[in-house]
């Protein structure tokens, strides 16, 4: 039940879904402050998380430039730790959104029943343009009414992907280790995505 919880997945949970958390949760305040509705409502309408395959990093901060990133786009990276993916941030997810397809496998793995919400991140995003938001339940910025419309979503995406795996270019590079420059297209790449899924839960 509401909030619509979207669950980000990466390998060690300081780079890639750490970012997609927080820039989902900002782009999610703009579309309310676009609709005169007070920004800090936003996590009444949708908990966005991450978590990691891995646990090597497990109570750490945000990689470094991995947060500048999410601070210069307005985003906040307050009372972030990492952790490792467990299996009831599965169960209580309604949208898993992974880095790429070898952590989607791996989330189905450990949850097979998750496997209708379960897509790789740039694999979504090509899939919101395939589904037609006049046939989703009604937008307004009410936990109810968005999670109504985030299923549903959910849902066509997952009847539009038509039972076809993801694409070699759905998949996020890793940045970690790596410069600012990869950092920020890794950033832009997460915002194809989740700025339109802000966009198409409150339009």
């Amino acid at each position: 039940m509401p909030p619509f919880t979207v669950l980000h997945v990466c390998m060690g949970n300081i780079c890639r879904s750490p970012m997609a958390e927080r820039l989902l949760t900002l782009a999610v305040r703009d579309r309310l402050t676009r609709r005169g509705v007070d920004p800090a409502r936003a996590d009444e309408l949708l908990h966005s998380h991450s978590a990691g395959t891995g646990g090597w990093h497990a109570g750490e901060e945000m990689n470094p430039p991995a947060a500048r990133q999410v601070t210069s786009r307005g985003g906040d990276v307050a009372g972030f730790a990492a952790r490792k993916l467990r299996s009831d941030h599965i169960d209580a997810a309604d949208l898993v959104l992974t880095a790429t397809a070898d952590q989607q496998e791996y989330v189905v793995a450990l949850r097979p029943d998750a496997a209708d919400r379960t897509f790789v991140l740039g694999e979504f995003g090509r899939l919101l343009g395939a589904v037609d938001a006049a046939g989703l339940p009604p937008a307004e910025a009410t936990p109810d009414a968005v999670y109504a419309r985030g299923v549903a979503l959910v849902a066509a995406a997952h009847a539009a992907r038509q039972g076809a795996g993801p694409l070699s270019t759905d998949d996020l590079d890793d940045p970690w280790g790596r410069g600012d420059q990869c950092f920020s297209r890794v950033a832009d790449e997460i915002e194809e995505t989740v700025q339109p899924l802000a966009a198409t839960l409150l339009p």
